[in-house]
């Protein structure tokens, strides 16, 4: 043994159980208890401790498990804040893509142009929304309310987006009841139209309903309700209630009744199906349901509302073709030489009188529509003012609706014999008149040949008399006489402005001009001299009643000599004494004018004056196809005379200017024609005899008026005729 290598003896190893500590056990038991644990009861070196008692019993306590109940309510609340969370979120995000809410601005509304008549009524409203901007104060109280009570009942209890409503519109849509209210509050629709697009999606609904809580903060509840009833949108056109109510009753919104109002409140739900033009029924079981909502609300008397649903609203009848509208075109055409810039709305005075544009209109319609169909015409024009250029009545077209060009001011048609005119004054200002004798016969410049309407020869006539009858051949000489080119001049200088061609047919009216330009310059026949330019704005004004514009007085000066206009006032009285014009003729009326109708009856003219009054008519068919034989003469003449006797009604006969001098023969003239005179130096230019002594004599005769049997002729040669 090694009992040198250490101190003390060494116990060897043993892993024998010990007795006693495992009765009946032979196996080695090496699971560790409590007390052999770090901590535990069996810490031996400090045998003062007590064992811990046993904790067992209180961890089960501690993972006992919630009811059911309360799981549910715990994730409500979990689900609810992360709900919120990203609901926050979300509208940040959104809001981020709005303009910064320091910044937001109403968008200014497009401004109106009201068109007034000279009585200041209403002829019609241009610009985008079709109608003016107006104050809620206007507007009678059932107006309004008509559409709190049908689009927004809460709309005076809620903050811009009202909870109730969309819960009862998603209950409606789940039910299939129906939607007799939107979820979309007044002001969110009033956001999405001011600054949204109407896209249907969360995106914008979101963006809305953030924009109407701005608006709410922003503005008064009237207010808003006042920016709303001026931007909704009622069909065709109309924005807003004064746009609506024109459109659809022909009135102001400030005289609508219960049952229009009711009417206008239910038609913002879906304009283009509720229009009440369109689907009258519809439109008025929508105002019935308007009218029930107001009644559940107080906002009308059952009694009221009880006689509204038993003369439910009906849209006013168009007046006729909608010819106010031609008035409205010419006054857009031509509003930017007198207000070239403008950002609210203006008021538009113009210089035409209602009545006589409702006659005129009903003179060319009713003429069309009795004699159209038989004498292949289709269209007409009318242009009536007054001898300074103001003009009256304008119509453009047979209907608006169905042709909104202009045929008034802006159709360039051949003016026939209605040119001759300015051919005549040519003439008298180089020293002829009424009484002068020209030669009326065969004539022929370069292979052209012009006839008469007759296709027969007078011989030699007075002036007066060659008009009256509207003889080419005279006409042709004379232009001849005293050059094409002097003759555009004259026309140039009495207003007329489309381009003229200085050759041998222009004496005939070959050269296109339009209604307007014609009637215009045969005003300074009518006025004694002056010459005009036709205008039919007299004023503007913004809607304040600032004045932006007003017309000046004056014109373009003189461009007739006073002799030379009494002398053509008397030839052209001649026309409706016993020329192509007596058809026509007024009785105690002192008259003048033209007729005129261009080759192939292609078209058909009027132009007649008294001293107060200038009115043109043209008739014939947009693409130029021949009439069957509609001249100047009788349809023209019919409703020229239709229109004038209705105009001149009330109003005391006048003289024209100058007229009485040259009615009969001239005072110190004795009508000639010999080699020394113009008329024979024409003559002789074209190769042809001149007439002897006794036709001279014979041309005096006639100069006084046409024989009773020269009349019976005429009147059927010309029943039908120029």
């Amino acid at each position: 043994m090694a009992n040198g290598r250490g101190r003390g003896d060494r116990g060897e190893p043993n892993f024998d159980v010990p007795e006693g500590r495992h009765p009946g056990s032979s196996r080695l038991d090496l699971r560790l208890s409590r007390d052999d644990r770090a901590g535990g009861a069996g810490r031996r070196d400090k045998p003062d401790m007590k064992p811990s008692p046993r904790r067992t019993p209180a961890i089960k306590k501690g993972r006992r498990r919630r009811s059911f109940l309360g799981r549910i309510v715990y994730a409500g609340v979990v689900l609810g804040l992360w709900g919120v969370i990203g609901l926050a979120g979300l509208i940040a995000y959104h809001a981020s893509r709005l303009p910064p809410i320091d910044q937001l601005k109403v968008p200014k509304r497009p401004p109106n142009i009201a068109i007034l008549a000279s009585d200041g009524s209403l002829l019609a409203n241009r610009g985008e929304t079709g109608g003016r901007v107006v104050s809620i104060k206007e507007l009678p109280p059932t107006l309004p309310r008509a559409f709190v009570a049908i689009e927004d009942r809460r709309f005076y209890s809620h903050l811009g987006v009202d909870p109730v409503g969309i819960a009862r519109a998603m209950a409606q849509n789940v039910t299939r009841r129906g939607v007799s209210q939107g979820g979309s509050t007044l002001t969110q629709q009033l956001a999405k139209n001011l600054f949204l697009t109407p896209e249907r999606s969360a995106s914008r609904k979101i963006q809305e309903a953030i924009l109407a809580l701005w608006l709410e903060h922003t503005y008064t509840k009237d207010e808003i309700l006042e920016l709303y009833l001026n931007r909704v949108y009622f069909g065709a056109g109309a924005y807003g209630v004064e746009a609506a109510a024109q459109r659809y009753f022909g009135k102001p919104a400030k005289a609508v009744t219960l049952a229009e109002a009711a009417m206008l409140g239910g038609l913002v739900q879906a304009p283009s199906r509720l229009a009440p033009n369109r689907n009258l029924p519809a439109a008025q079981a929508r105002a019935a349901q308007v009218l029930a909502a107001m009644e559940d609300l107080g906002f009308a008397k059952p009694a009221d509302v009880k006689l509204a649903l038993a003369n439910p609203a009906r849209p006013a009848r168009s007046g006729g073709g909608g010819s106010a509208n031609y008035v409205a075109d010419l006054v857009i055409d031509v509003l930017d030489d007198y207000v070239p810039k403008f950002e609210s709305d203006i008021v538009v005075q113009t210089t035409v009188d209602t009545g006589l544009q409702g006659a005129a209109e009903k003179a060319l319609v009713d003429e069309l529509t009795l004699k159209g169909a038989r004498y292949n015409v289709a269209q007409g024009a009318l242009v009536s003012m007054k001898p300074d250029g103001a003009i009256r009545a304008l119509i453009g077209g047979r209907d608006y609706a169905l042709s909104q060009f202009n045929r008034a001011t802006t159709a360039k048609r051949q003016p026939g014999s209605a040119f001759k005119p300015f051919v005549y004054l040519a003439a008298v200002e180089r020293g002829l008149s009424p009484d002068s004798v020209r030669d009326d016969s065969p004539v022929s410049i370069k292979g052209w040949s012009p006839e008469n309407y007759s296709r027969d020869y007078r011989g030699p006539v007075s002036l007066r008399e060659a008009l009256a009858l509207s003889l080419n051949t005279v006409a042709v000489r004379l232009g001849q006489e005293v050059g094409p080119k002097a003759v555009v001049q004259t026309a140039q200088r009495l207003g007329i402005a489309s381009p003229l061609q200085a050759n041998g047919s222009i004496a005939l009216g070959t050269s296109e001009v339009t209604p307007l330009e014609l009637v215009g310059a045969y005003a300074a026949f009518a006025n004694g001299g002056t010459g005009v330019i036709p205008y039919v704005v007299s004023s503007v004004k913004s809607a304040e009643g600032k004045v932006l514009y007003k017309r000046p007085e004056g014109g373009l000066g003189r461009v007739i000599e006073p002799n030379a206009v009494s002398m053509m006032n008397a030839m052209m009285h001649e026309t409706f004494v016993s020329g192509t014009a007596r058809k026509s003729e007024i009785p105690g009326w002192d008259l003048a004018g033209k007729t005129g109708t261009s080759q192939d009856f292609r078209d058909a003219w009027f132009i007649g004056y008294s001293a107060t009054l200038v009115t043109g008519v043209w008739l014939g068919n947009d693409d130029g196809e021949p009439t069957k034989k509609v001249s100047g003469g009788n349809l023209p003449g019919e409703v020229w005379k239709t229109y004038m006797t209705t105009a001149l009604k009330g109003q005391s006969p006048t003289m024209l200017p100058g007229a009485g001098r040259w009615r009969q023969r001239g005072p110190a003239e004795a009508p000639a024609v010999t080699g020394s005179t113009p008329g024979g130096l024409i003559g002789a230019l074209l190769g042809e005899p001149q007439p002897a002594p006794a036709k001279v004599a014979a041309a005096n005769q006639r100069a006084r008026g046409p024989s009773q049997d020269d009349r019976n002729f005429l009147e059927k040669l010309f029943g039908v005729g120029e």
